[in-house]
C-alpha cells in the first residue's frame, strides 16, 4: 500500500521538508551572542585520483577552540557503493548532512528504479551545502570533498565545495580542513593518477601525517591509543576501507625513513 503525499518527487529532502518539516534539520542561532558558540569542528580531509578510482581519507580529530573535543570522530562516510564525502567544518551539520546524503540517493534509487548519476550527486550534495548557508554565516560552516567512481565513464572522480554550494571539479587531487593547505602540498610532491593501491595508501598517509606536524588541529596517527585515519578506496567494484593494521605499517616505514634521513 503506498501513502499519498503532497510532494510527488525523488527527493528525500524536499519530501521530509514538506510533509514533515519539524523534522528537518535546521540550526538557528539568532539568539547566540558573537563568539559565544564553541562547537566541534572536524579538521583535514583529502582525496584524489589513483589507478583503479579514487582514495578518500581524513583523521580522526575534532576540536573545539583549543581543546580536543574528539580523537576517534568519523570523517569519512560511503553514500552509496560508489560515492563517498568526507566532511570538514562544524561537526554536528557535517555528520548530519553525510547522513542525510546517503537517504536521499538511497530514496531517489526506490522512486527512480535507478542510481543518480555521479554528476547529479554532487549536485545534490552543491543544494544541500547550500541550504546550509544561513547557518555557515552564523559560524556553522560545512566544507566537505565528494568523490567516486563514475560508471558511465570508468572513472573516479572528486569535487570540493564552497559554503554557497558552489561545486569544482579537481582533475587530480584536494584536501581541506584546517590541515588541508599542508595535505595538499603533499600530495603535490607525491601525487600521481597512475599509483597503485598500495602506493596510493603511502600518498595519504604522508599526506595526513605531514598535515599533522604542521596544523595541531589536525589529529596524528595514534598507535598508542590505536587510532587511525580512515581511508576510503573507491572503484568500479565498490568501497573499500583500508584496514588499520596496513596504515600503521605504512605510517612506521614513513617514520623510520625520516629517522635515517631518507625522508623529507
Amino acid at each position: 500500500m503506498r501513502f499519498k503525499t503532497k510532494y510527488e518527487g525523488s527527493s528525500f529532502s524536499e519530501l521530509l521538508a514538506t510533509e514533515n518539516g519539524q523534522l528537518f534539520p535546521r540550526f538557528d542561532l539568532s539568539e547566540c551572542a558573537p563568539g559565544q558558540l564553541q562547537v566541534p569542528h572536524g579538521t583535514t580531509v583529502l582525496a584524489f585520483k589513483y589507478a583503479d578510482g579514487v582514495m578518500v581519507g581524513g583523521d580522526r580529530l575534532a576540536t573545539e577552540g583549543h581543546r580536543v573535543a574528539s580523537r576517534d570522530i568519523q570523517k569519512v562516510y560511503p553514500t552509496d557503493n560508489h560515492s563517498v564525502i568526507a566532511i570538514a567544518g562544524a561537526a554536528g551539520p557535517c555528520i548530519e548532512m553525510a547522513r542525510i546524503m546517503r537517504v536521499e540517493l538511497e530514496h531517489y534509487e526506490k522512486i527512480e528504479g535507478e542510481q543518480l548519476e555521479l554528476d547529479g550527486k554532487a549536485n545534490k550534495l552543491a543544494q544541500m551545502i547550500r541550504a546550509n548557508l544561513p547557518a555557515a554565516m552564523q559560524g556553522l560552516v560545512v566544507v566537505p570533498l565528494f568523490a567516486g567512481y563514475d560508471l558511465r565513464r570508468s572513472a573516479g572522480r572528486l569535487w570540493k565545495f564552497d559554503v554557497t554550494g558552489g561545486r569544482y571539479e579537481e582533475t587530480e587531487y584536494e584536501a581541506t580542513g584546517s590541515g588541508g593547505l599542508y595535505a595538499r602540498e603533499s600530495l603535490k610532491k607525491t601525487h600521481r593518477n597512475d599509483v597503485n593501491q598500495q602506493e596510493a595508501v603511502t600518498m595519504a598517509v604522508q599526506a595526513l601525517v605531514d598535515a599533522a606536524d604542521e596544523d595541531r588541529a589536525t589529529g596524528g596517527i595514534d598507535v598508542v591509543r590505536g587510532i587511525f585515519p580512515i581511508l576510503n578506496f573507491c572503484t568500479a567494484d565498490g568501497i573499500e576501507r583500508v584496514s588499520d593494521q596496513e596504515i600503521e605499517s605504512v605510517y612506521r616505514t614513513i617514520i623510520e625513513n625520516r629517522f635515517n634521513g631518507r625522508g623529507d
